[in-house]
């Protein structure tokens, strides 16, 4: 292989130029947001399917409700890493608008 195979195609960074694409920024965030949407929508589902389990079978209800109570917990987790990401992306979203010629 030659130096010439060797080289990276970018031109802007090889110009000195420091540009952020903010859309591709947006995009991130949102698919993120979305996949803490459904991991808060998956736990919170697990933690039904827990809650009717200890219900259901009472010589394991204990272990049923720490399972539950633990699936519960990502749940929200899951809620808050979607919430920030939402965040992530106003801001990612605002700056587009700032610096947008």
């Amino acid at each position: 292989m030659g130096d010439e195979q060797k080289k990276h195609h970018h031109k802007k960074e090889e110009e000195g130029e420091k540009s952020h694409d903010y859309e591709k920024e947006k995009k991130h965030h949102k698919h993120r947001e979305q996949l803490g949407e459904l991991g808060a929508v998956a736990a919170g589902a697990y933690a039904l399917h827990e809650k009717h389990k200890a219900k259901k079978k009472p010589e394991n209800s204990h272990k049923h409700k720490i399972q539950e109570e633990i699936a519960a917990a990502a749940a929200v987790a899951a809620g808050g890493f979607a919430f920030h990401e939402h965040h992530e992306k106003k801001d990612a979203k605002k700056k587009q608008h700032e610096y947008a010629p």
